[in-house]
């Protein structure tokens, strides 16, 4: 597994690709000190996993990732930083990452969600899906029209889905990886990965880093 740090600060950058170096079937190809260089080393060095930050001097994390997430596209964005502000966590994650973690987490934590996303899960620490239960009910509060609208959106896409499917949702909110879905119903791994792919077809999503964000948004 090939991963690629980014950070502005040199010793989280160096601290990060020691600890994840010494893990089995992990290696660090590079470093990045910012959302540009991460874009230039991404292209040319093709890693399987981007740590990325998000606030950084010149260009910062969210442009970076999206720049990633589009011109090299087997390539899975995980969010590593200090900031748990809604509105941001809410616009990288549609930009499609595959993660969103702080930096308080204890190493270990990080291995493993690289090892989540790299196997086609999301993460998505306890901590950030509060804060965005937190700002949906305040976009509730603020906008009751709006609130209205997707109370209203919401059920029509998901009555579309069987109960199999609306049970997998949930488990993508959660950040499960087809493998853990498998695991989690007593299913294959083939067929976890098919009724994904059917409930974010049903939904009109675009992959599913929305459908975990749909999950949690009308709290599935």
């Amino acid at each position: 597994m090939k991963i690629l740090i980014v950070d502005d600060q040199r010793l989280m950058r160096e601290g990060l690709a020691t600890i994840i170096g010494l893990e089995a079937g992990m290696e660090v190809i590079g470093t990045a000190v910012d959302g540009r260089d991460a874009y230039s080393q991404a292209l040319e060095k093709r890693p399987d996993v981007v740590l990325m930050d998000i606030r950084m001097p010149g260009m910062d994390g969210v442009e970076g990732a999206e720049l990633i997430l589009k011109h090299a596209p087997d390539t899975k964005v995980l969010i590593l930083t200090t900031f748990d502000d809604a509105e941001l966590i809410l616009n990288v994650l549609e930009k499609g990452v595959h993660g969103y973690l702080l930096k308080d987490l204890p190493a270990e934590a990080i291995v493993s969600a690289i090892h989540t996303v790299y196997n086609g899960g999301t993460v998505l620490q306890p901590e950030i899906t509060e804060v965005l239960m937190r700002e949906m009910k305040k976009m509730s509060e603020w906008n009751p029209d709006k609130a209205r609208l997707a109370s209203t959106e919401a059920p029509e896409g998901l009555t579309a889905l069987t109960d199999r499917e609306r049970e997998i949702l949930s488990l993508l909110g959660q950040g499960f990886n087809n493998k853990d879905i498998a695991e989690s119903l007593s299913i294959t791994e083939g067929t976890a990965k098919n009724h994904v792919s059917n409930l974010i077809a049903k939904l009109g999503l675009r992959d599913r880093t929305q459908a975990a964000l749909f999950a949690v948004r009308f709290s599935i």
